[in-house]
């Protein structure tokens, strides 16, 4: 299965993620947030990277930025929350999500997106 970067400010999120993603045999490392799933990322790249949008210091979208400008062939999921994820959601895919979800979702539809993004 597939290595994959986990990053989110939120705790529960990222237990959940953890929680679905390892019993599907993947591979999990966290971030809580954007600069230290960058750093991550640098250490001990991964086949995909999961990103929440919204978090404090350094957002999603520019996470996705700095990847994408680094490592253009690195493969990302974008999620939010957030009533303005939509908007957010559509951006994170023109700066090269390979796909996105909109929180909550359920574990069958996190599994669908990131086979989509593999």
């Amino acid at each position: 299965m597939a290595s994959i970067l986990v990053i989110d400010d939120d705790p529960d999120t990222r237990e959940v993620l953890l929680s679905t993603l390892e019993p599907a045999g993947h591979t999990v490392a966290l971030a809580s947030d954007g600069k230290q799933g960058i750093q991550e990322y640098r250490a001990k790249p991964v086949d995909l990277v999961i990103t929440d949008l919204y978090m404090p210091g350094q957002e999603g979208l520019e996470t996705i930025q700095q990847l994408r400008m680094e490592f253009p062939e690195v493969r990302i999921v974008a999620m939010s929350g957030k009533p303005t994820g939509a908007t957010m959601l559509s951006v994170a895919t023109r700066l090269g999500a390979a796909a996105v979800l909109s929180k909550p979702f359920l574990p069958e539809e996190l599994l669908a997106a990131v086979e989509r993004a593999l």
